[in-house]
């Protein structure tokens, strides 16, 4: 059975789940691509992973030695890639069910803040605060290919996988050739840069055709991935301690999900810009990460808790 998401189910989320696992705020979430699980890292070291079909705390992993952000699954079951937040800047690659790094991925020497997976091979990115966007492959330690920018790095993959997006500076989007980009960038978009905050994420909309920056203010823009041209921006949600709030798409790209330093989720139709929903979760602190999950009819939420939502309406049916 199928709902369809339309405005009346995207009002009706209500919290179904709350894991209250950790003791500092959850800093990543990342869903596996079949949807049948969640992993989240957190400012307490730990890693843990959730079954969202049963609704529960699968494991816990823990990485005090080197702290842990922005942790991805890659396409190999049971493994993650990471950021670390002590010892140094190296990328980690660990294996989930045993708790042991399969490779290092050093080279920036200051602040990771960007990291993402290929969507149809073992290949990532990662933008450092040491102005580089460096591309690797999971099955080497060695880099791949190194973008020297002006200012800091975002960068996202297209659904496809065939090219990928470099936000720098906080005012232009380059989009390069995954086959030739050492060649440069294939086309520049620059936007008026932000005066208030910096952009802290981006990401494509599943039907390749926009592109959602996410910032550390209360604002994210929408962007036409073609042409660069500004379709909407999304406000009216309180980001008041300067945190990067991670904004996603729902999977049929039709909605924007954004976390608050109030607790509560705040939805958007992408289409009209209007204001759709904020939903009232169980929430103490600001919630930093939203995502919907890829292939079930569900959305998490986090702060130092996990929520997962359901829709009780059955409109959409």
């Amino acid at each position: 059975m199928k709902i369809k998401l339309v405005d009346s189910v995207v009002r009706s989320f209500k919290v179904a789940k709350i894991f209250r696992e950790n003791t500092d705020k959850i800093n990543a979430i990342d869903f596996a691509p079949n949807g049948e699980h969640l992993i989240s890292c957190s400012e307490d070291d730990q890693i843990v992973i959730y079954d969202c079909e049963k609704g529960t705390q699968s494991r816990t992993v823990n990485s005090k030695k080197y702290g842990v952000d922005l942790i991805h699954f890659t396409h190999a079951n049971n493994t993650a890639i990471h950021s670390s937040t002590k010892v140094d800047d190296t990328i980690r690659y660990l294996s989930l069910h045993d708790n042991k790094y399969l490779r290092y991925f050093p080279g920036h020497t200051k602040k990771v803040i960007s990291l993402c997976i290929s969507p149809v091979e073992d290949t990532f990115l990662s933008g450092s605060l040491d102005k580089t966007l460096r591309l690797w492959d999971l099955r080497s330690p060695n880099c791949q290919g190194l973008m020297h920018l002006s200012g800091r790095p975002i960068a996202a993959y297209d659904p496809e996988g065939l090219i990928f997006a470099a936000g720098v500076n906080s005012e232009s989007i380059k989009l390069y050739d995954l086959r030739s980009f050492d060649k440069g960038p294939f086309v520049t978009f620059k936007l008026n840069q932000e005066k208030e905050c910096d952009w802290t994420g981006l990401k494509f909309s599943r039907d390749g055709k926009t592109i959602l920056i996410s910032t550390n203010g209360s604002v994210i823009r929408l962007v036409d991935a073609f042409h660069g041209t500004p379709l909407q921006t999304f406000t009216g949600y309180p980001n008041n301690k300067g945190i990067a709030i991670e904004a996603s798409f729902s999977p049929d790209s039709q909605f924007i999900f954004s976390g608050s330093t109030d607790g509560r989720v705040h939805i958007w139709n992408a289409d009209t810009g209007n204001k759709v929903s904020v939903l009232n979760g169980d929430h103490p602190g600001p919630v930093q990460c939203v995502q919907f999950n890829p292939k079930y009819m569900m959305l998490a939420s986090a702060c130092t808790n996990m929520a997962f939502w359901l829709p009780t309406s059955e409109e959409g049916i």
